[in-house]
């Protein structure tokens, strides 16, 4: 039995099936991703989805699913599952024997004495997905029939049945071509060995997504099924079915099936979990080295790409792609600002923090490589500009206060990392001086005078660190303020107070970082994260659900979050030495439950703040994955 196995019991109940996900990501930003059994939870659910440059850049879902049939005399047994209104047709789930994700997510059906194994890949330089079939057992003659049901629609939206669909096919190498609408690229379906396509063009109506019903949205269309590919298949027999956007010769698809399979790492522990994750966020497209910031809905982020970066790529001992990933990201700084969000030819600015955690990437690379002149020689002056132009003043009131702190926001607008927006305004506003933005500030300073020598930026950096303790630190309460406001000081208990205690360059005492951490560690610290508020606070949040306003009040109100987590790792590491190692490796080996629940062999955006601290948000994101596997590295190098 492999590392990540469910059984029939398992599969066959729809409450713990329905609840675990698979997502599978290739390099150029193409992913396949539904629930384990097959059945479509989610509008961003489908075998592929693709990015669509000619359109918006955004990925859309061009094959939703397929449903398989077994056809043995003159009996046929259809494998799918779909939701409908009241029921779930066919009810395919019930032939499951087992899923077993070694080296790739694999189903196997028992009907009869038919015994059908369903292989899952994708091409990694192309948009393409292969299914391999492979009879197992059989004790009769056996067909088997594929009917593909195609959405070609912007995975934010849904499809529903309309006139001006394309519905006819040009033939293919043992297959068809379909263009559903002129502005989209052609879906090619294929197969490895000849058969026949019966075109029987029909829509099926109001397909149910019962995880967008939950989330508050709209949660039905109407998918397109052509018709049907059928063909004779042998005990032993492996037959590829492959769904790409440019046409695949049907005798390599045996060949580039295996040399996929070699590419990936197994998924045999928790730490191969880890790094085959990790991979998944990396996309190359268009000569640009881009991490995505979550699956399956995020974009690329600025802030995301920068706490991520160290643990995706270096911790596995990629610094090249550590630079490609800085390079393509200079190349989008404006000024001393960085995007915030990224998604297609979209960007958003409003982030004071991303420009700072750039600072951080580079001294983790440092860390790692023990490489200064590279940094020095691509990113220097882009370190400057930053620096200057937060001290000269930017966009959305970012600039330097007299006292050398950092000041930034606007009426409506968030510029932290706590950022959810309501049509009532910001949940947590944070205008003024965030605690962890100085923080970042005085690690930039000092790291910038590391590399230069500059002498002013390093007597800027005492001022600096000289505000910081006068206006943030309360000898009484044995904490940092959240927020500063001229007067008005924020005392809320978060985790943002804990970057004071865990960056290269901190500014206070090792008995100031001892109270934080522990204050963190009685107040926030979960199995699964930080909370990102105390639980005794009024403004609490225990569980993350509801509609879109409901669930962005708890977001950062106590929902916990993994990747703070990493940097109380750190200060606490830098507090207590090798004496820290059995509590954090406690800590991360905890973890080791999340593979098979949720986005299954990954790591979720946030997790409920209250026990059982369950999974939350989108399935696998880059930050959580990343941050354990840094903290992993931390811990070996005690």
């Amino acid at each position: 039995m492999s590392y990540i196995h469910f059984d029939k019991t398992q599969l066959i109940n729809l409450n713990y099936s329905l609840d675990r996900e698979i997502i599978r990501t290739n390099r150029s930003g193409t992913y396949t991703s539904t629930s384990i059994i097959g059945c479509n939870t989610r509008k961003y659910h489908g075998l592929l989805v693709a990015p669509q440059p000619q359109i918006d850049s955004q990925n859309h879902v061009f094959l939703s699913t397929v449903h398989e049939t077994v056809i043995q005399r003159g009996a046929s047994f259809n494998l799918g599952i779909s939701k409908y209104p009241g029921n779930y047709s066919p009810r395919g789930h019930k032939y499951l024997e087992d899923f077993d994700s070694e080296p790739i997510p694999k189903l196997t059906y028992r009907v009869g004495g038919v015994l059908l194994q369903k292989e899952l890949i994708l091409d990694t330089n192309r948009d393409r997905v292969m299914i391999r079939y492979t009879l197992l057992e059989a004790h009769s003659p056996t067909k088997i029939r594929i009917s593909p049901f195609l959405a070609f629609r912007g995975y934010h939206t849904l499809c529903k049945e309309n006139n001006d669909i394309n519905k006819k096919f040009e033939k293919a190498p043992n297959g068809a071509k379909f263009q559903l609408y002129p502005v989209y690229d052609p879906l090619y379906l294929q197969l490895s060995k000849k058969n026949e396509f019966v075109s029987d063009p029909n829509w099926y109506n109001n397909v149910e997504y019962i995880l967008e019903r939950e989330r508050g949205y709209e949660y039905q269309e109407d998918l397109f099924v052509p018709g049907y590919f059928e063909f004779d298949i042998e005990k032993g027999e492996s037959v590829i079915f492959s769904a790409g956007l440019t046409e695949a010769d049907p005798k390599t698809r045996e060949r580039a099936f295996a040399k996929e399979i070699a590419r990936r790492i197994p998924r045999s522990n928790f730490e191969n979990c880890l790094k085959n994750s990790a991979s998944q966020f990396i996309r190359r497209r268009n000569g640009d080295t881009r991490i995505i910031a979550g699956y399956p809905w995020f974009g690329w982020w600025g802030r995301d790409t920068f706490i991520a970066a160290p643990g995706l790529t270096l911790a596995n001992g990629d610094s090249e792609t550590f630079l490609e990933i800085m390079d393509t990201m200079s190349k989008d700084l404006k000024g001393p600002l960085f995007p915030n969000v990224g998604s297609g030819t979209y960007t958003n600015m409003n982030s004071m923090d991303a420009p700072l955690w750039f600072f951080w990437s580079l001294q983790q690379y440092i860390q790692f490589t023990r490489d200064s002149k590279t940094v020095k020689k691509r990113y220097l002056d882009k370190l400057k500009g930053i620096i200057d132009g937060y001290r000269a003043g930017t966009d959305f009131n970012i600039h330097m206060l007299d006292n050398g702190l950092i000041y930034g926001g606007e009426e409506g607008i968030c510029l932290t990392w706590m950022d959810a927006v309501t049509p009532d305004g910001p949940v947590t506003p944070r205008t003024g001086c965030p605690v962890e933005i100085q923080a970042l500030w005085y690690n930039a300073l000092c790291f910038y005078h590391e590399l230069t020598g500059d002498q002013e930026i390093a007597e800027l950096a005492e001022k600096v660190k000289s505000s910081f303790e006068a206006e943030f630190w309360n000898e009484e309460k044995g904490y940092l303020a959240d927020v500063v406001q001229g007067n008005e000081k924020d005392w809320s208990i978060r985790p943002n107070m804990v970057f004071a205690t865990s960056l290269p360059y901190t500014m206070l005492s090792e008995g100031q970082n001892d109270q934080i951490l522990e204050l963190a560690k009685s107040n926030l610290l979960t199995t699964r994260g930080l909370r990102t508020l105390a639980p005794d606070d009024p403004a609490y949040k225990g569980y993350y659900f509801g509609d879109q306003i409901s669930r962005d009040q708890a977001y950062h109100n106590g929902t916990v979050w993994v990747w703070p987590m990493g940097h109380f790792v750190e200060g606490y590491i830098k507090l207590h030495g090798k004496s820290a190692k059995n509590f954090i490796g406690k800590i991360i080996k905890g973890f080791d439950g999340v593979m098979t629940q949720y986005g299954v062999g990954t790591v979720a955006e946030i997790f409920d703040g209250d026990p059982p601290h369950r999974p939350k948000g989108a399935v696998s994101q880059a930050w959580s994955v990343a941050e354990l596997l840094r903290m992993m590295e931390l811990v070996k190098s005690l």
